[in-house]
C-alpha cells in the first residue's frame, strides 16, 4: 500500500508544469473526440440496441410514442441529436437508411452520443480534482477513462448508457462543489446535484445508484461524527493546529449537510426532475397514459424480462469486474475484400482475404483487471484504518482531523461507497443483465486505480514509481491492442483470435 501523505514537492512541481497540465487535458479531450468521431458512419445500419433507441427517437420526432421499458429522457436527447444532425451540413449526407422509420444518415443519430462521450474523461478528472485538489490525479483519472473500450463503444452508437453516466457524474461533481461552498451557493450546487441525480434516474432506473451512493456517503459521515463525539466525551481530543487549505477535502464538510439539505437537494429535486422528464412523453398521447400507469408498466416490463437464458450475452453481476462476458454489438465476415458490407470508406483490396468487422462492447481488459485489484486493495486498507480507529482512544490519536491521511481516507471511502452503491443492488436482480450495467461502478473503480497510481508516482520507493509507469503503459498498450474491436476496424480471423483470450469473449 502506497504512502498516503502527498509528496512535499508535488505542489511546487505542479506549479512549474501548469502548461503541461492544460496541454494534457486538451490532448485527452482531442483524443476522445477523434476516437469517437473517426468512422462514426462506418456501419450503415442499426447496431445492437440502436434498433430500439434510434427508433424510439425517430418515432418521437414524428409525434408518436413507443413504450421503451425505460424513462424517456434519452429518447428526447437522441431525438434532439437527430433533429440537429439533419440541419448540419455534414449530418444529412450519405450513407442513409430508413431503418428507424425516417430516412436518416447514420451520423445524425450517433454524433451527439460521440460528443457527449468525449467529455466523460474530463468530468471524471474534475471529480478526481475536487476530491484531492491534485492535478496529477486529475490527469491520470481522465487518461484512464479515455483508454476504456466500453465507454468508447457506448459513445459511438445511439444508445443511452453514456447519458446515464453523464448525469450521474454531473450530480457527483455538483455535490462536491456544494460541499466546498456555504449558504446560497451551497443550495445552488445542491439543486444542480439533485437535477443531475434525477436525470440519471430518468435515463434508466439503475441511474438511481448515483443517488444511493450520495446518501451512503452522507450517512457514513454522520455515523463517524457521532462515534467520534461519543469518544470525545470520555477522552477530550488535544487541540490541533489549523490545517493548511490545500489539505482540506470537501468530504470533511459532509456533516454540514443537514436533513433539510438532503431532503430538498437530494430527494425532492431529483424526484421532480424525474417526474418532469415524463411530461413531454405524456403530452404526445395524454389519453393513453398517465405518470403512475407508466411507472407500473415500466416495473412490469423489467419483471417480465427473462433470466440468463433470455439473451446469449446475459451475464451475472459478479462477473463484470473481471470482464468475463462482453457483448458483441456487430459482427460481419466478408470474403476476399469484394463482398458488400455496411462499410463506408475505400474498398478493401481484392486480395485482402477473409476480413471480419467485429464491434465488441468490452472494456480494456488491463484497465478493468487493475481497477478491480485497486478496489480490493483499498477496501482492505479502509478496513485496516477502521480497525486502527477502534483500537485507539481517542480515534484522532491515529488519524488527526483534516490530516493528509484523513483526507485520502475519506476519498477512498467516498469512491468505495459509490462503487458498491452502483453494483450491489444488482445482486438481487434476477432478470437478464449485461456487462454495460457495470459502467457506473467502473467509474469509481478507475478513480481508485488512478489514486493508487498517483500515490505511487510520488512515492519514495523506486519499485512503486516503476509500477505506476508500468500500469499506465500497460493500459495504453491494452487499449491499442483491442482497439480494432472497439472501433469495428477490419481484422483477419487470426488477429481476431489473438484478441479472444477466453471462450466467453466470443
Amino acid at each position: 500500500m502506497p504512502p498516503i501523505a502527498p509528496s512535499p514537492s508535488s505542489s511546487r512541481s505542479s506549479r512549474r508544469t501548469v502548461p503541461w497540465f492544460k496541454l494534457g487535458l486538451a490532448g485527452i479531450f482531442c483524443l476522445s473526440l477523434v476516437l469517437r468521431f473517426w468512422g462514426l458512419s462506418r456501419f450503415n445500419t442499426l447496431v445492437f440496441d440502436e434498433v430500439y433507441y434510434a427508433k424510439f427517437a425517430a418515432a418521437f420526432l414524428k409525434g408518436e410514442t413507443i413504450f421503451t421499458g425505460h424513462p424517456p429522457l434519452s429518447t428526447y436527447i437522441i431525438a434532439i441529436g437527430i433533429w440537429i444532425g439533419q440541419h448540419l451540413p455534414w449530418g444529412n449526407s450519405d450513407p442513409k437508411n430508413d431503418l428507424t422509420g425516417l430516412l436518416l444518415s447514420t451520423f445524425s443519430y450517433r454524433w451527439l452520443n460521440a460528443l457527449t462521450g468525449s467529455f466523460i474523461p474530463l468530468l471524471v478528472g474534475a471529480i478526481a480534482y475536487q476530491l484531492t485538489h491534485r492535478r496529477s490525479y486529475m490527469l491520470i483519472a481522465a487518461f484512464l477513462v479515455a483508454m476504456d473500450g466500453l465507454f468508447l463503444v457506448e459513445s459511438r452508437y445511439a444508445l443511452n448508457n453514456i447519458y446515464l453516466i453523464l448525469f450521474g457524474l454531473l450530480g457527483n461533481l455538483w455535490l462536491l462543489l456544494a460541499l466546498r461552498h456555504q449558504a446560497r451557493r451551497r443550495w445552488f450546487y445542491l439543486i444542480l446535484a439533485g437535477i443531475g441525480f434525477g436525470a440519471a434516474g430518468a435515463i434508466k432506473w439503475n441511474g438511481l445508484g448515483f443517488s444511493l451512493g450520495a446518501y451512503g456517503v452522507w450517512a457514513i459521515a454522520w455515523f463517524v461524527s457521532w462515534i467520534q463525539t461519543i469518544y470525545a466525551s470520555f477522552t477530550p481530543a488535544p487541540s490541533e493546529p489549523k490545517p493548511r487549505r490545500s489539505l482540506l477535502s470537501p468530504l470533511e464538510n459532509l456533516t454540514q449537510l443537514h436533513l433539510g439539505h438532503v431532503l430538498v437537494g437530494l430527494a425532492i429535486v431529483p424526484a421532480l426532475t424525474y417526474y418532469v422528464s415524463w411530461l413531454p412523453y405524456i403530452h404526445v398521447d395524454p389519453s393513453n397514459s398517465n405518470f403512475w400507469q407508466l411507472q407500473a408498466q415500466t416495473y412490469d416490463y423489467h419483471r417480465r424480462v427473462g433470466g440468463l437464458s433470455a439473451h446469449p450475452y446475459c451475464s451475472l453481476w459478479y462477473s463484470w469486474p473481471l470482464m468475463l462476458r462482453p457483448v458483441a454489438y456487430f459482427y460481419k465476415a466478408i470474403q476476399n475484400g469484394t463482398d458488400p458490407t455496411p462499410l463506408v470508406g475505400p474498398p478493401l483490396p481484392e486480395n485482402a482475404g477473409n476480413i471480419i468487422y467485429d464491434v465488441h462492447a468490452m472494456g480494456n481488459p488491463v484497465l478493468w483487471w487493475f481497477s478491480s485489484i485497486a478496489v480490493v486493495l483499498f477496501a482492505l486498507f479502509l478496513l485496516h484504518r477502521c480497525w486502527q480507529a477502534l483500537q485507539t482512544r481517542p480515534p484522532s490519536a491515529t488519524l488527526e482531523k483534516r490530516s493528509p491521511a484523513r483526507l485520502y481516507t475519506w476519498t477512498i471511502a467516498y469512491l468505495l461507497i459509490n462503487w458498491a452503491a452502483n453494483l450491489l443492488p444488482w445482486v438481487s436482480v434476477t432478470r437478464c443483465l449485461f456487462i454495460y450495467h457495470y459502467m457506473e461502478s467502473l467509474i469509481f473503480a478507475v478513480l481508485l486505480l488512478g489514486l493508487l497510481i498517483d500515490r505511487w508516482l510520488y512515492s519514495s520507493f523506486t519499485w512503486q514509481k516503476i509500477a505506476a509507469y508500468s500500469t499506465l503503459g500497460l493500459v495504453l498498450l491494452g487499449f491499442l491492442f483491442w482497439m480494432p474491436l472497439f472501433l469495428g476496424l477490419p481484422i483477419s480471423p487470426e488477429a481476431l483470435g489473438l484478441r479472444r483470450w477466453f471462450t466467453s469473449w466470443i
